[in-house]
């Protein structure tokens, strides 16, 4: 096992929220499920989360995502 970094980079925050509402299940799932009325109070939250993980320092999107490699062997 080794703990690994991957680092997704985007042109903005809101160029995530495109890409992930478009394009990943769970988060277009997430707004199907808040109807239109949650819509903007669940994007606000979102893009909110990245904001506080962001490291780029200027207007674009670098999040760091940790994650556990695992190498298994079968005998």
């Amino acid at each position: 096992m080794q703990r690994r970094t991957l680092v997704q980079r985007f042109r903005s925050p809101q160029h995530w929220l495109e890409i992930f509402r478009t394009y990943f299940g769970p988060v277009a799932r997430a707004f199907e499920a808040v109807g239109p009325e949650g819509e903007e109070a669940l994007a606000r939250d979102l893009l909110a989360l990245n904001e506080r993980f962001n490291r780029s320092g200027d207007a674009t999107l670098v999040l760091p995502n940790d994650y556990l490699e695992v190498v298994a062997t079968r005998r």
